[in-house]
């Protein structure tokens, strides 16, 4: 996962084109196998889907359908032998990001009535459960602060303390883990940042899309990038932030996921037969159409 591009902000608009492939080579024939890829953008208030398609090779049948989290699943099985899975997602995204200006003081964030809505963003997962030690430092940060200030400020209090460093961990590693080791990648500081905001009774959801990586890139030119992951928190309406790059998520994040952690939204994940191992292969290219 790359670590991000702050040249766009919040307020920018911007078109983006997204292609993704991913896949599996497998070290034998492979009878069958079984799949699940989330690679659609979502429409949500600040990008709007233009087009996209997902496309597989080989594929014996497909299904698409949302999920609980209101992602835009393709299912698919390959009956037929073979040693090279591919997916391919295709999408052009128009990105227009709002300006965020969250009022919900503590009473609101809170109440009853928003525990109900949101108890499974407040709720630790394992990737999660923040230590100790993390979540007195957030509460420290928060001190006497609104909501949304004070997920800003445990954002920068942890962000402070961490290195990002490419294959120190992987997508299974604990925020306890990556805490002890004070390095890893955009998935560990998301996993690690929604823990202590959970821990301070605040929602917070793991993002999963896509990071144009390069401010000054011309229009039309492709740029080689990687998925990415941010968080969103909730104080009177949901905002997005890159604790990674310590800014709004903003008309250089493209959205395609929502969930708990990580294994909620999992790009390409399945189960097959007939050989004893796989291994993952990912490319993202982004190109600013306007």
């Amino acid at each position: 996962m790359s670590l991000p591009n702050t040249g766009a902000t919040a307020g920018d608009s911007t078109r983006l084109k997204v292609v993704h492939r991913t896949g599996f080579h497998y070290d034998g024939l492979v009878a069958a196998s079984y799949n699940e890829a989330r690679m659609t953008p979502m429409n949500t208030a600040s990008q709007t889907v233009l087009s996209a398609r997902v496309t597989v090779d080989p594929v014996t049948w497909t299904f698409g359908y949302r999920d609980y989290w209101g992602t835009q699943v393709t299912a698919f099985d390959v009956l037929v032998p073979h040693a090279e899975l591919e997916v391919v997602s295709s999408s052009t995204v128009e990105m227009c990001a709002g300006r965020h200006s969250p009022q919900a003081g503590w009473e609101a964030v809170q109440a009853e009535s928003n525990i109900d809505l949101n108890s499974e963003f407040m709720t630790q997962t394992e990737a999660t459960t923040p230590p100790d030690e993390v979540a007195r430092l957030a509460r420290e940060a928060a001190g006497t602060l609104d909501p949304d200030t004070a997920a800003r400020a445990v954002c920068e209090q942890l962000r402070s303390q961490l290195e990002y460093v490419p294959g120190s961990t992987n997508v299974s590693t604990p925020a306890t883990e990556v805490w002890r080791e004070r390095k890893g990648v955009c998935q560990d500081f998301a996993h690690l940042t929604l823990g202590a905001l959970r821990s301070l009774g605040i929602p917070a959801r793991y993002v999963s899309g896509y990071l144009h990586p390069k401010a000054d890139a011309a229009i039309g030119e492709a740029v080689q990038g990687q998925s990415h992951a941010w968080i969103e928190w909730w104080a009177g309406d949901w905002v997005g932030f890159d604790p990674t790059s310590q800014s709004p998520a903003g008309t250089d994040h493209v959205v395609v996921a929502h969930g708990r952690d990580y294994t909620d939204v999992t790009p390409l994940k399945g189960i097959f037969a007939g050989s004893t191992s796989s291994s993952l292969f990912v490319s993202v290219e982004v190109t600013r159409l306007t």
